[in-house]
């Protein structure tokens, strides 16, 4: 397996994760757009490296629930503590800034709400709801929580019926403790599973390497996800938000990704995104075909 390990990372990053400035009629229009209404997209707030591609293309993301996790899981950048009172006018202005925008093919996150008794299930379903109502035209994908494997909560979704319902396992099985730590590795396979017995067209779930996981663990996660019949899977390199969260234990090689690419398609995945700078939504508008 060709990698940098830890002790030979290179100063700065290496050339395969430099990121062109987002450039296009497209882009300036969205962010101009964005900026004149104090629009919410996870794109920029998340300093996204795809943001000027997948604008171009009429695709962004929007999270949902406010942006305080009641979780604290150590690669996630997104602020921890107790959330904010929900906002039930949310469902309408995710729709309204879908419109002004003009975007094709939505992408809808959330945090954990654990505090919540429905984990925000309820504005997770009104909020597909308003989006179909008011951009009739706007095909979705969904990027779920785990619910604590809950399936009325799961449910909801289910009802809702996006074109494509996401859930991350994040990482492999012997990390998830230490990446995600009040995640579990099999409730995640199980709410993946649970999502394509009940109906849903195309299941999605995404993966980060340089965690210190090995080739071999990898492509065990892979052969786990077609077990539980997803269909999409993406697969990027974990950047370190700061100094508190995991480090970078290694930047995994162009070749390499290519690797799982071939791997995960060979298995039979749908569509495989495997590259240093993918990340959930990367091509989502494609993911839909």
């Amino acid at each position: 397996m060709e990698m940098i390990t830890e002790n030979k990372l290179p100063v700065g990053k290496p050339k395969w994760l430099k990121v062109k400035l987002p450039i296009g009629q497209k882009y300036t229009e969205l962010r101009g757009l964005v900026d004149k209404y104090q629009l919410n997209t996870i794109c920029t707030s998340g300093s996204c490296p795809n943001m000027g591609e997948c604008w171009g293309e009429g695709t962004a993301t929007f999270m949902i629930l406010g942006n305080i996790c009641t979780r604290s899981c150590g690669f996630c950048g997104v602020k921890t503590g107790r959330p904010e009172t929900v906002d039930w006018d949310e469902p309408e202005k995710v729709a309204r800034s879908i419109k002004i925008m003009k975007i094709k093919h939505a992408v809808i996150t959330s945090v954990d709400r654990d505090d919540l008794k429905d984990m925000g299930s309820i504005i997770w379903y009104e909020t597909i709801q308003a989006i179909r109502r008011m951009n009739p035209e706007t095909t979705l994908e969904t990027l779920i929580p785990d619910f604590q494997g809950n399936e009325r909560n799961i449910d909801r979704i289910i009802a809702a019926n996006p074109e494509v319902v996401s859930h991350n396992m994040e990482t492999v099985r012997r990390l998830t403790r230490e990446v995600r730590i009040q995640a579990k590795y099999d409730k995640s396979l199980g709410v993946l599973k649970y999502l394509k017995d009940q109906g849903i067209k195309r299941t999605k779930s995404g993966i980060m390497l340089g965690l210190g996981e090995t080739e071999e663990e990898v492509i065990q996660t892979l052969h786990d996800l077609r077990a539980a019949n997803v269909d999409i899977v993406t697969i990027g390199q974990y950047l370190q938000p700061s100094k508190k969260h995991l480090p970078v234990k290694e930047y995994i090689t162009p070749e390499q990704f290519l690797k799982y690419e071939t791997i995960g398609k060979a298995m039979g995945f749908r569509h495989v995104e495997s590259g240093a700078l993918v990340r959930s939504s990367y091509h989502a508008q494609k993911h839909i075909l």
